[in-house]
């Protein structure tokens, strides 16, 4: 029976040390890349924890036998060192104290132990954002019994990455389309010189198909102009109830009849914006949510929703059309990306850019109705801007 315990444990502590050393090789693989600031790296460096505490915890088991405990081997590094190679700061957080347990986490915090002064956001398991040393680290927790083992993101270098990663798609996208509207235009073009040539009656529509062409790169280019200078939000407190009233208007101007608009707005409800942004990326969901309606095969309606959720304003935008196809979901905030005839593509990708401008995000949440849900964080969790 000793026997097979032992085994076990044996296979238990190898099979660990292999998931280990895979996911450390992942991890380091992630950072190369500047992925750790990333779900996928936090989620890597979570998953590398928790199988070294598996691995610890089955090689000081390998001594135990009938009961008895007998010194662990002394084979392989302590868990220390291993602390030491991951290139995030780690704490561990146990009844109102932080201790840095890897070098990252003690150059961060210029101490050998514990950090003193404890910031009060590692305490709060509320909090997950961290102000040091003029700068912004998200905080992600492992809970356990009474203490928490904590690791600190650079939010600088995952905003970093997400820009790099944000204008290498926009170039491709830019270079794609301007290749699309170029080559025609070329082309119109040498075909008119030839009609003017020869005195062909099919230069005016020639001519007047290329004047098209060219009205539709530069409407592309305005609207490119457009995403890239997004300005910084200056955020004040909007009341809500006003602003969906101007919205109500606008919607009434530009649709009538054809579109039925139900509002929703709890009395006194206030958001924390750049009132002219939140107008123009509201309206954009209003606008495109009114166009689904209208290609449904049900009377055309179309409903915000405003509601306060666990200290964070929601709005949400729903229609009656007949939803977003599941290939279409992954791109549908892709700039330009559009599957309407006349649609531009940057009317939701300007929406989401302003919410996430806000400290916020929008989705497309997995529901039977198509339903955009904008979530923007109140004063002080998030966002940074100037203040009116």
């Amino acid at each position: 029976m000793g026997f097979e315990l032992s085994r076990r444990r044996a296979l238990a502590a190898g099979l660990s040390g292999l998931a280990l050393t895979i996911l450390g090789g992942l991890m380091l693989l992630a950072w190369q890349k500047g992925m750790l600031g990333s779900i996928l790296g936090a989620g890597l460096c979570i998953a590398w924890l928790i199988g070294a505490g598996c691995w610890t915890a089955a090689r000081s088991g390998r001594g135990e036998r009938d009961g008895e405990m007998t010194r662990p081997a002394p084979d392989g590094p302590p868990l220390d060192a291993l602390f030491d190679q991951i290139p995030l700061p780690l704490l561990r957080v146990d009844t109102g104290r932080a201790q840095a347990i890897n070098r990252a986490s003690r150059s961060l915090f210029a101490t050998d132990d514990r950090v003193i002064p404890t910031p009060p956001a590692l305490l709060d398991v509320s909090q997950t954002r961290l102000r040091h040393e003029g700068k912004s680290w998200r905080i992600e927790r492992v809970a356990g019994t009474g203490r928490a083992l904590v690791m600190l993101i650079d939010i600088e270098a995952e905003r970093r990455a997400a820009e790099a990663h944000a204008d290498n798609e926009m170039i491709d996208i830019l270079g794609h389309e301007l290749l699309n509207g170029l080559s025609p235009i070329v082309s119109l073009a040498d075909s008119a010189q030839v009609a003017a040539e020869r005195g062909d009656t099919r230069l005016p529509g020639i001519l007047a198909t290329l004047t098209r062409r060219i009205e539709g790169l530069e409407r592309f280019t305005r609207a490119y102009r457009m995403l890239a200078r997004l300005p910084d939000p200056v955020r004040a407190v909007v009341d809500m109830g006003e602003l969906v009233g101007d919205l109500s208007r606008l919607f009434a101007e530009r649709f009538g009849d054809r579109v039925m608009l139900s509002t929703e707005v709890p009395e006194g409800a206030t958001g924390w914006c750049d009132r002219d942004q939140m107008t123009q990326g509201l309206w954009a969901l209003l606008h495109n949510a009114a166009e689904a309606a209208l290609a449904g095969t049900v009377a055309p309606a179309v409903t915000l929703h405003v509601a306060t959720e666990a200290g964070r304003l929601v709005v949400r935008v729903s229609d009656s059309g007949q939803g977003v196809a599941a290939p279409e979901r992954a791109r549908i905030f892709r700039p330009f990306h559009t599957t309407k005839p006349e649609g531009s593509g940057i009317g939701l990708t300007l929406a989401r850019r302003i919410a996430q401008a806000h400290g916020g995000e929008l989705t497309l949440l997995p529901v039977a109705v198509t339903t955009f849900e904008l979530l923007l964080s109140s004063p002080g969790r998030g966002g940074g801007s100037a203040e009116r």
